[in-house]
Protein backbone atom coordinates (compact mmCIF):
# COMPACT_ATOMS: atom_id res chain seq x y z
CA UNK A 1 0.00 0.00 0.00
CA UNK A 2 1.21 3.49 -0.74
CA UNK A 3 2.29 4.89 2.67
CA UNK A 4 1.27 8.43 1.67
CA UNK A 5 -2.41 7.69 1.09
CA UNK A 6 -4.76 5.57 3.21
CA UNK A 7 -7.51 3.28 1.90
CA UNK A 8 -10.07 5.83 3.15
CA UNK A 9 -8.36 8.68 1.30
CA UNK A 10 -8.10 6.55 -1.85
CA UNK A 11 -11.83 5.80 -1.72
CA UNK A 12 -12.60 9.48 -1.08
CA UNK A 13 -10.66 10.38 -4.24
CA UNK A 14 -12.45 7.71 -6.31
CA UNK A 15 -15.91 8.78 -5.13
CA UNK A 16 -15.07 12.46 -5.52
CA UNK A 17 -14.19 11.87 -9.17
CA UNK A 18 -17.56 10.15 -9.60
CA UNK A 19 -19.32 13.25 -8.29
CA UNK A 20 -20.72 11.56 -5.19
CA UNK A 21 -21.75 13.38 -2.01
CA UNK A 22 -20.75 11.10 0.85
CA UNK A 23 -19.22 10.51 4.25
CA UNK A 24 -16.90 7.58 4.95
CA UNK A 25 -16.49 5.94 8.35
CA UNK A 26 -13.75 3.44 9.12
CA UNK A 27 -15.14 0.47 11.07
CA UNK A 28 -13.83 -2.85 12.33
CA UNK A 29 -16.53 -5.45 11.69
CA UNK A 30 -16.61 -9.24 12.11
CA UNK A 31 -16.12 -9.41 8.33
CA UNK A 32 -12.94 -7.33 8.61
CA UNK A 33 -11.82 -3.71 8.20
CA UNK A 34 -14.66 -1.83 6.53
CA UNK A 35 -15.08 1.57 4.92
CA UNK A 36 -18.75 2.43 5.42
CA UNK A 37 -20.09 4.99 2.95
CA UNK A 38 -23.04 7.14 3.95
CA UNK A 39 -24.74 8.83 0.99
CA UNK A 40 -28.09 10.11 -0.22
CA UNK A 41 -27.88 7.94 -3.34
CA UNK A 42 -26.85 4.47 -2.15
CA UNK A 43 -28.30 2.76 -5.22
CA UNK A 44 -25.73 4.45 -7.47
CA UNK A 45 -22.93 2.84 -5.47
CA UNK A 46 -24.47 -0.55 -4.74
CA UNK A 47 -25.85 -1.26 -8.20
CA UNK A 48 -28.09 -4.21 -9.00
CA UNK A 49 -27.49 -6.95 -6.44
CA UNK A 50 -24.38 -5.18 -5.13
CA UNK A 51 -22.46 -5.55 -8.42
CA UNK A 52 -21.23 -1.93 -8.52
CA UNK A 53 -20.23 -2.14 -4.86
CA UNK A 54 -18.28 -5.35 -5.55
CA UNK A 55 -16.50 -3.68 -8.48
CA UNK A 56 -15.65 -0.59 -6.42
CA UNK A 57 -14.31 -2.79 -3.61
CA UNK A 58 -12.23 -4.82 -6.07
CA UNK A 59 -10.78 -1.67 -7.62
CA UNK A 60 -9.91 -0.14 -4.24
CA UNK A 61 -8.15 -3.31 -3.11
CA UNK A 62 -6.21 -3.56 -6.39
CA UNK A 63 -5.03 0.04 -5.95
CA UNK A 64 -4.02 -0.17 -2.29
CA UNK A 65 -2.42 -3.64 -2.46
CA UNK A 66 -0.26 -3.11 -5.54
CA UNK A 67 2.90 -5.15 -5.15
CA UNK A 68 1.97 -6.56 -1.73
CA UNK A 69 1.56 -10.16 -0.64
CA UNK A 70 -1.84 -11.85 -0.88
CA UNK A 71 -2.07 -12.14 2.92
CA UNK A 72 -2.59 -8.37 3.28
CA UNK A 73 -6.10 -7.83 4.72
CA UNK A 74 -8.77 -6.91 2.20
CA UNK A 75 -10.68 -3.71 2.78
CA UNK A 76 -14.45 -4.11 2.62
CA UNK A 77 -16.72 -1.37 1.40
CA UNK A 78 -20.29 -1.04 2.60
CA UNK A 79 -22.91 1.50 1.54
CA UNK A 80 -25.67 2.37 4.01
CA UNK A 81 -25.26 -1.11 5.59
CA UNK A 82 -26.15 -2.90 2.33
CA UNK A 83 -23.32 -5.43 2.70
CA UNK A 84 -23.99 -5.96 6.42
CA UNK A 85 -27.65 -6.76 5.71
CA UNK A 86 -26.62 -9.17 2.92
CA UNK A 87 -24.12 -10.83 5.29
CA UNK A 88 -26.76 -11.20 8.03
CA UNK A 89 -29.25 -12.74 5.53
CA UNK A 90 -26.64 -15.13 4.17
CA UNK A 91 -25.58 -16.30 7.64
CA UNK A 92 -29.23 -16.88 8.66
CA UNK A 93 -29.64 -19.14 5.62
CA UNK A 94 -26.37 -20.95 6.39
CA UNK A 95 -27.42 -21.49 10.02
CA UNK A 96 -30.76 -22.89 8.85
CA UNK A 97 -28.99 -25.39 6.58
CA UNK A 98 -26.66 -26.33 9.47
CA UNK A 99 -29.70 -26.92 11.71
CA UNK A 100 -31.15 -29.26 9.05
CA UNK A 101 -27.84 -31.14 8.84
CA UNK A 102 -27.83 -31.61 12.63
CA UNK A 103 -31.45 -32.86 12.57
CA UNK A 104 -31.12 -35.24 9.64
CA UNK A 105 -27.45 -36.19 9.80
CA UNK A 106 -27.27 -35.73 6.01
CA UNK A 107 -24.73 -33.36 4.47
CA UNK A 108 -26.08 -30.37 2.55
CA UNK A 109 -24.69 -28.15 -0.18
CA UNK A 110 -24.85 -24.38 0.18
CA UNK A 111 -25.50 -22.16 -2.86
CA UNK A 112 -22.40 -21.15 -4.84
CA UNK A 113 -20.36 -18.36 -3.22
CA UNK A 114 -17.33 -16.24 -3.98
CA UNK A 115 -14.09 -16.76 -2.03
CA UNK A 116 -14.87 -14.03 0.50
CA UNK A 117 -18.27 -15.51 1.36
CA UNK A 118 -16.79 -19.01 1.61
CA UNK A 119 -14.12 -17.75 4.01
CA UNK A 120 -16.85 -16.22 6.20
CA UNK A 121 -18.74 -19.53 6.28
CA UNK A 122 -15.61 -21.56 7.05
CA UNK A 123 -14.69 -19.15 9.87
CA UNK A 124 -18.25 -19.38 11.21
CA UNK A 125 -17.99 -23.17 11.61
CA UNK A 126 -14.30 -23.37 12.54
CA UNK A 127 -14.97 -24.02 16.22
CA UNK A 128 -18.46 -25.48 15.87
CA UNK A 129 -18.79 -28.70 17.89
CA UNK A 130 -21.18 -30.50 15.49
CA UNK A 131 -20.83 -29.01 11.99
CA UNK A 132 -17.88 -28.80 9.64
CA UNK A 133 -17.71 -26.96 6.32
CA UNK A 134 -15.84 -28.39 3.34
CA UNK A 135 -15.03 -26.80 -0.01
CA UNK A 136 -14.79 -29.38 -2.79
CA UNK A 137 -11.67 -28.98 -4.99
CA UNK A 138 -12.40 -26.86 -8.03
CA UNK A 139 -10.73 -24.18 -10.15
CA UNK A 140 -14.00 -22.24 -10.37
CA UNK A 141 -14.12 -18.79 -8.78
CA UNK A 142 -17.67 -19.35 -7.55
CA UNK A 143 -17.98 -22.61 -5.57
CA UNK A 144 -20.33 -24.38 -3.21
CA UNK A 145 -19.59 -25.50 0.34
CA UNK A 146 -20.74 -28.74 1.90
CA UNK A 147 -21.95 -28.75 5.51
CA UNK A 148 -21.72 -32.08 7.31
CA UNK A 149 -21.60 -33.50 10.80
CA UNK A 150 -18.17 -33.69 12.45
Amino acid sequence: MNPRISPKETLELLLGHLGQVFEIREEERPMGPTLHILTREPGRLTGRGGKTLDDLQYLLNRIIHQGEDDDTPRILIDVENFRQQEFDRMMQQVDEVARQVMETGKEAELPPMNSFERRLVHNHFQGHPKIQSVSPKSEDRIKSILLRLR
